[in-house]
């Protein structure tokens, strides 16, 4: 879902990305609470209340996801389709290197090359560019970090989503009703059809990130940066394919470094899984049966049991 999305932004022009940004906070709420309407879970919102320190993370984490948003709404609709997925090819090599600085998660000597492999990509974007990537490392960064703290706030995704939203859902509406006094609010003035687009922004924005939100606290934060390179693979074609951006030689060695630096990984990942399940299955082995106990006829029934 997050590979198409940037099919979806430019639908909604003239919208300036601020706007887009604060219709797609505001319609997101109005998404998740109906969905929590329909499946009337609503407890854990008293719990988030009375724990001052969790819902100070849900603040980050929507404090994070705004920029996130706001930088990767503005790099598709000004034509940076193929640098914003570059963000998201280095978010699983930030993400992992997050859970080592700070979870104190142990690489194993391939995920430490495949790290260094994409620092040197970095280095040859920013050569290439003729400054460093800013857009791709605001987006690998800010997405990272947005990992961590729902790891670490371990709310389901609806439940997580909705606290989000709600944090976000007063500057946003205040927001527009900015633009609509300085007359460059321009929901309503491109027709309905334009109306239902931005409105659509919550359930384009709820879906995946419902999905991220249930996985973040089910999975290691390492695997979870190895899954998140499959959407920027759908926005890279895109932005080659569709939007037609260009591609000069050094922007493929970069992208042809971060790509290794994957395929490090997910060979490494691959390896280390089957190398977990053939340890099961030897310790399953190695397992005495336990000893059958001789089975005796059952006493007659007394008086009480019968």
């Amino acid at each position: 879902m997050w590979g198409l999305v940037p099919l979806f932004w430019p639908l909604l022009k003239p919208a300036g990305a601020g706007e887009i940004l604060a219709h797609r906070m505001a319609w997101s709420l109005v998404v998740v609470a109906v969905a929590l309407l329909f499946v009337r879970r609503w407890a854990w919102a008293g719990e988030l209340l009375r724990q001052p320190r969790k819902l100070g993370l849900v603040a980050v984490a929507a404090s994070v996801i705004t920029v996130n948003w706001g930088i990767y709404i503005w790099a598709v609709n000004t034509g940076h389709v193929v640098e914003a997925s570059l963000g998201y090819f280095i978010n699983p090599l930030v993400t992992i290197a997050i859970g080592v600085l700070l979870l104190g998660e142990r690489l194993r000597p391939v995920q430490w090359a495949a790290v260094a492999v994409g620092l040197a990509a970095v280095l040859v974007l920013a050569i290439g560019y003729g400054r460093p990537p800013w857009i791709s490392l605001c987006l690998a960064f800010t997405f990272a970090t947005y990992g961590l703290v729902k790891k670490k706030v371990n709310l389901g995704g609806l439940e997580s989503l909705a606290a989000e939203t709600a944090v976000q859902f007063l500057p946003a509406v205040a927001y527009l009703v900015w633009l609509g006094t300085q007359g460059d609010l321009v929901f309503g003035t491109e027709g309905a059809g334009h109306a239902a687009l931005l409105a659509a922004t919550g359930v384009v924005t709820a879906a995946p990130l419902v999905c991220f939100g249930a996985a973040a606290i089910r999975v290691p934060l390492s695997t979870l940066g190895l899954l998140q390179y499959l959407a920027p693979v759908f926005q890279f074609l895109l932005g080659i394919l569709y939007f037609h951006e260009e591609m000069p030689p050094e922007r493929w060695a970069g992208f042809a470094l971060v790509w290794l630096a994957l395929a490090l990984l997910t060979f490494d990942a691959f390896r280390f899984a089957r190398r977990n399940a053939a340890r099961v299955a030897a310790a399953r082995q190695a397992v005495p049966a336990p000893a059958v106990r001789p089975t005796h006829p059952a006493p007659p029934p007394t008086s009480r049991t019968r």
